[in-house]
């Protein structure tokens, strides 16, 4: 079982990967890492591949603090993507675009947006420990995000205004909606983010055990946020 568990996280880190590289074989590096999807992308290939190799070596999982980040950060893209990115109905959608994706840019999304945030969930639904999580990794979780929106918002105010995808996402686009705007937006999705993370903590703590314990993820994880 541990040599199974190794095989699906690192094929999951492995469809990351190759998303990421791509993306930036088909477009400018610069500008792919500047999206939130590729951040949480590489969160999942670094950590996954990790758990990969530790649970081929039979060592401790990571932490929870750290898997269950990425695991909210990747549901996340996912969500946002088919629920508002992709959506027609959306106030924000981008589904025409998507949609003249082809070749090797269609796989990559599909990768980036579906394949890994299924995974990742797969994972931790079928792979680890319940009750790992505790309510103060919600909050925790939120440094990502957090740090991605000052990221955005200062990336979008030094270049020039008429770069492509100066505001990575629609939703923070000032030169469209303003600051105010954009911060109830950003308010709004912090909200949704804290909410999706107590969710998980809450599902983590009565959801079934299905894995042997030699391949759950422990709270005494090695190194990191416990």
């Amino acid at each position: 079982m541990p040599y199974a568990t190794s095989l699906f996280r690192a094929l999951i880190a492995l469809a990351a990967a190759t998303g990421i590289v791509i993306e930036c074989v088909e477009g400018n590096p610069l500008v792919v890492f500047s999206f939130f999807t590729i951040w949480s992308n590489t969160a999942v290939a670094v950590v996954l591949g990790l758990g990969a190799v530790r649970a081929w070596r039979r060592q401790p999982p990571l932490a929870p603090a750290w898997t269950g980040g990425v695991l909210l950060c990747i549901s996340v893209v996912g969500l946002v993507f088919h629920l508002v990115l992709d959506n027609p109905a959306s106030e924000f959608n981008q589904a025409a675009e998507i949609a003249r994706l082809t070749g090797a840019r269609a796989v990559a999304n599909q990768l980036l947006h579906t394949v890994t945030p299924l995974g990742v969930v797969l994972d931790w639904l079928l792979l680890t420990r319940p009750g790992a999580f505790r309510w103060r990794h919600a909050a925790q979780w939120l440094a990502a995000p957090g740090a991605y929106l000052v990221f955005a918002l200062v990336r979008g105010a030094l270049v020039s205004p008429d770069t492509p995808n100066r505001y990575t996402y629609p939703f923070l686009d000032v030169a469209a909606h303003g600051y105010p705007g954009v911060l109830t937006n950003a308010l709004v999705l912090g909200l949704a983010f804290y909410a999706l993370a107590l969710a998980l903590i809450t599902v983590d703590r009565f959801r079934p055990a299905v894995a042997g314990r030699e391949n759950r993820i422990s709270s005494l994880g090695a190194g990191g946020l416990k």
